[in-house]
């Protein structure tokens, strides 16, 4: 909708909304320019305290794949007018945990009446403006890096249906609250030669490679094999929990896939799956991959070498 809107031309905007990018960047000073980005949803967890950690993770992650460091948040809250207020002291709280942990602070935030509780951030970080990471600049040759495993939101559905089990629900939480933190520092120490970067949440790995694809001018080969899965994520699916996002992420974006025959229906739904708080996709120079790799699971990421960037072709996206 916002593409139907007349354009506003101001030089100090470096990424908007052309590309589909994770969040804008907005100059304001020669050598410092501010990263913004909105999220906020309807719970995925029955625990208060761990939606609002999710929450937070989910809003912070946007600066984080931009290459910026968050520095503030405002709080979005939609609350039911009877409900327990001790909801949503929990809900706050739990946001409140991850927003200290990414050293944002969080300083203010609006509220209304809604029949059905939703909860996110608004959050402003800064970065250099020579250091933006937009998912448009994957060049042919580089190497695809993933730093988390697929899958929660096929068992966020299970959880809603009663049919997630345990083991299933804990992989799912740690993957949805832990930061992006770690890996956009490894990333930035270790001054590693990124040509692109983008996070992987509500339109799934494929939907996310698609617009870095478009976005770069280069097509994309994913290896099935290296792409890690949560535990019981493929289970969700043989069992029907799909959520209705995977459902539009696949008639959406298909169309530019070709599968090998090796690939298993399970997957090839997983891979249209829409995350919350999922990893980050980031294209590098080849020769680099494996030492950002190492470093990555030094750090305590569990990042995987998916795929490689190829010349512009047909399929788009090629799953082997």
């Amino acid at each position: 909708m916002l593409g139907k809107l007349a354009r506003q031309h101001d030089p100090n905007v470096l990424v908007g909304f052309d590309h589909a990018d994770d969040a804008g960047v907005y100059q304001i000073a020669p050598n410092q320019a501010l990263v913004q980005t909105v999220d906020f949803f309807t719970p995925v967890v029955d625990d208060p305290y761990v939606f609002g950690q999710i929450a937070a993770t989910n809003a912070l992650s946007d600066v984080y794949a931009m290459g910026g460091k968050p520095l503030t948040a405002l709080a979005l809250v939609c609350f039911p007018e009877k409900a327990d207020l001790e909801i949503l002291h929990g809900i706050l709280a739990g946001g409140l945990s991850k927003m200290v942990e990414a050293g944002c602070t969080v300083i203010g935030g609006h509220s209304i009446r809604d029949e059905e509780t939703k909860f996110g951030y608004s959050v402003t970080g800064l970065i250099d403006p020579k250091k933006v990471l937009a998912n448009a600049g994957a060049r042919p040759g580089d190497a695809l890096i993933f730093t988390k495993a697929l899958g929660t939101g096929v068992i966020s559905t299970a959880i809603k249906k009663g049919k997630a089990e345990p083991a299933w629900i804990d992989a799912a939480v740690q993957s949805m609250t832990t930061l992006n933190k770690r890996a956009a520092e490894v990333i930035q120490q270790g001054n590693f030669p990124v040509h692109a970067m983008t996070d992987i949440t509500g339109f799934g790995l494929i939907g996310h490679a698609r617009e870095m694809a478009l976005a770069s001018n280069v097509a994309l080969r994913l290896f099935s094999k290296n792409i890690a899965v949560l535990p019981g994520a493929l289970e969700c699916i043989r069992a029907g929990c799909i959520p209705g996002g995977l459902n539009n992420n696949r008639e959406f974006a298909e169309c530019v896939v070709n599968y090998e025959a090796s690939v298993s229906n399970e997957l090839k739904a997983l891979l249209f799956d829409p995350q919350t708080a999922g990893g980050l996709l980031i294209s590098i120079a080849e020769n680099h991959c494996q030492k950002l790799v190492s470093e990555l699971q030094r750090a305590g990421v569990p990042a995987r070498h998916i795929g490689d960037v190829i010349e512009a072709k047909k399929p788009l996206i090629r799953v082997i």
